[in-house]
């Protein structure tokens, strides 16, 4: 029998008897039926009721529990304490790990009280979390999942502007394919201040629509705005490259050392990049002793194919590189 099946009908006591009295095991069972069908009322007037009665075994009981099943049950019951912030964030970290359940449909998640008291950090930081394992968003289903989420995101950054927070909450639309809201958001943010993460914000929206020209402007931007900040003369040299222009991709990333002498990525993509100008041995190389410090990353073994492109290298040496990739 289903979670769903067991809670349907027969309220907290039912529960409680399946379970044997623990309320615990009651709470993870009605975590359950939540995952089957989160935007059903039962398992949350069941949660709520429960809470009332036995909350500080609940307390003491969860804190050690610590499993992500008890997950949502522990977001609502943030919520219920006027925890908008922990719910948020609390929610954000099981969408993160199970994208594939609307956890967004709870219907806590839509209510005035939520909306009109979590904060836009707190939001920003459930976006974030929300993308935290790589989970492929830009789909049709996931954005009628993540639909919830984008009328929290309009409503808050309304009621609440905070530059840097609205630039991180542009992250979880892009990821989605939603880049009209992900540059309302940017407009949102720069209507009260012109932040450098607005415009790195925006790059990564443009770049993700393959409008290289508007990245490179947005990055450009940005710099103005922080112009000791290394890894964006990084980013804009990674897109410079995009773009084949090696010349100015290498020149950005020589200015990124003046500000970080001993950043791996910074020398990894110089020697990269002057590898795919000159064909210099030497510099290939270096990107080679460099590699260790990378890692196994697409980063590092987009460098490395950039360099093997250079210009009349030794092929016993392009070899020796491309074989760091084919190792991993």
């Amino acid at each position: 029998m289903s979670n769903r099946s067991v809670v349907a009908g027969v309220g907290l006591a039912g529960v409680m008897a399946h379970c044997g009295g623990d309320p615990v095991a009651a709470v993870r069972l009605l975590a359950g039926a939540i995952a089957s069908a989160p935007a059903a009322t039962e398992p949350y007037a069941a949660l709520a009721e429960l809470w009332q009665s036995r909350r500080p075994e609940l307390k003491s009981g969860l804190e050690q529990d610590g499993s992500l099943s008890a997950v949502p049950a522990q977001a609502y019951f943030f919520f219920l304490e006027g925890d908008m912030d922990d719910a948020a964030m609390a929610l954000g970290s099981v969408t993160g790990v199970r994208p594939d359940v609307a956890w967004g449909a709870a219907p806590w998640f839509g209510d005035a009280r939520f909306l009109g008291t979590v904060s836009a950090e707190a939001l920003a930081e459930a976006c974030l979390r929300t993308l935290g394992y790589d989970h492929d968003l830009n789909t049709d289903e996931m954005r009628e999942r993540f639909a919830p989420w984008f009328h929290a995101l309009d409503v808050v950054s309304e009621r609440s502007p905070v530059p840097e927070s609205l630039a991180s909450m542009a992250r979880l639309p892009r990821h989605c394919g939603r880049y009209e809201l992900a540059f309302a958001l940017c407009d949102r943010a720069d209507a009260v201040a012109q932040v450098m993460w607005t415009a790195v914000a925006r790059a990564g929206t443009w770049r993700a629509l393959g409008d290289l020209d508007q990245a490179a402007a947005a990055f450009e931007r940005a710099l103005t705005l922080d112009p000791a900040n290394w890894s964006l003369y990084l980013d804009l040299a990674d897109v410079r490259a995009e773009q084949s222009d090696f010349a100015a991709a290498a020149h950005l990333v020589q200015q990124g050392l003046e500000h970080a002498p001993q950043e791996v990525s910074l020398r990894a993509a110089a020697a990269a990049y002057r590898t795919r100008l000159s064909g210099s041995s030497g510099d290939l190389n270096a990107l080679i002793d460099l590699a260790p410090e990378l890692g196994s990353t697409p980063y590092r073994n987009l460098l490395i194919d950039h360099a093997c492109a250079g210009p009349d290298l030794p092929r016993e040496l392009v070899e020796k590189a491309r074989r760091i990739i084919r190792a991993t």
